[in-house]
């Protein structure tokens, strides 16, 4: 029988990073089916564009969460990934279900990708000064990624 795999990391750090990232699992998640919301009820001139760029950012933010709860489970704890727990710890604002306008869904979706991006930036911040340079790496490259799509997302603004 092999050794279930333990992070080397101190036990505080881990704890710290435990918290952190399960936070901007919340926001992922809430994130992704914010822009499926936007993806299936936008309207206007530039529909079949904004659909499909709603839909292939709804599938990377997917996997930015898949990343960070595999984080969280490599460094020993439970990935809080339901509805129940995302409802309870994501920070960001509540998605608009009563609009269809494309633009008021352009400026929800970057709004929420914008708050989502800074969170991720700071947590690159708290893992370093924390001395996890991994979970650090994970929430740079997912800034990179989400600030890319922040920029295609905007650029549909009218």
């Amino acid at each position: 029988m092999t050794k279930a795999f333990v992070s080397d990391l101190k036990s505080n750090t881990r704890t710290a990073m435990i918290a952190l990232l399960n936070k901007r699992l919340a926001d992922a998640i809430d994130l992704k089916l914010a822009i499926k919301q936007a993806h299936w009820n936008v309207k206007g001139p530039g529909f079949i564009a904004i659909h499909e760029l709603f839909d292939q950012v709804a599938a990377r933010v997917e996997e930015h969460g898949d990343t960070l709860a595999e984080r969280v489970v490599q460094l020993g704890g439970i990935a809080a990934g339901t509805t129940q727990a995302t409802a309870e710890a994501t920070s960001l604002s509540p998605y608009p279900t009563d609009t269809t306008a494309q633009n008021d869904h352009v400026k929800a979706v970057g709004d929420r990708l914008g708050a989502f991006a800074k969170g991720c930036r700071e947590g690159v911040d708290e893992a370093d000064t924390a001395g996890d340079a991994i979970t650090a790496d994970i929430f740079t490259s997912i800034t990179r990624a989400v600030d890319k799509d922040h920029w295609f997302v905007g650029a549909h603004m009218a």
